[in-house]
């Protein structure tokens, strides 16, 4: 599996891109990564509690922790012995 996707996710929410991220939302070929950005992106133009934008972002940052670390996992180990 490709890391680009979730990378861009990150520096995106990172630098505040949103725009980039919207594109990134439409374009990934993820659902899920799809679904959580389109979650955090409602939220934060049109939830007024900050509580509930946090949390949008904090499902979001896991998600992509998570699908990075399973790839990672993957990856085989090569030794050089």
């Amino acid at each position: 599996m490709n890391t680009v996707d979730y990378d861009k996710a990150l520096y995106y929410t990172h630098r505040s891109q949103w725009d980039n991220l919207l594109i990134l939302m439409v374009r990934t070929q993820d659902d899920l990564l799809s679904k959580r950005i389109e979650h955090f992106l409602h939220a934060y133009n049109f939830e007024h509690d900050y509580r509930v934008i946090e949390e949008k972002l904090y499902a979001l940052l896991r998600y992509i922790d998570h699908a990075t670390s399973d790839v990672q996992e993957e990856q085989p180990v090569f030794s050089f012995t």
